[in-house]
């Protein structure tokens, strides 16, 4: 079974780790949402689609982070309430979360009470 966004976590780890400014990863519509939230809190500077590859721009960035971490896979999903939602590293992290109002960063899912299944956290 392939674990697209696990794919996607990995290729964005590996060249943080490796120094790179940019990373590419081939293209899904759930991948593009979850880059517009790591763009909207900062975490990328940008991300395009070009031919069948997202190409996602790592430099520049507001906050720089330590680690992006899978949650959620395949063989073993991970739901949680709106209430229960986590705050990783104390609060220092996000948590990226998949809601009926669609792929949300987890304080603002909190903010609008939807639960959903817990994609990954970034810290």
């Amino acid at each position: 079974m392939n674990d697209t966004i696990s794919d996607l976590v990995n290729r964005i780890n590996n060249a943080k780790m490796a120094g790179n400014d940019q990373a590419k990863a081939p293209f899904s519509n759930l991948k593009m949402a979850i880059l517009s939230v790591l763009q909207e809190e900062g975490y990328v500077s940008g991300f395009k689609k070009h031919s069948g590859q997202i190409e996602i721009n790592l430099a520049d960035a507001r906050k720089m982070f330590t680690r992006i971490k899978r949650i959620s896979t395949p063989g073993r999903r991970i739901y949680s309430k709106a209430k229960k939602i986590p705050s990783p590293k104390g609060g220092f992290g996000e948590v990226i979360i998949s809601t009926p109002r669609g792929v949300l960063s987890g304080r603002k899912a909190r903010k609008i009470g939807a639960g959903g299944e817990l994609i990954c956290e970034i810290y």
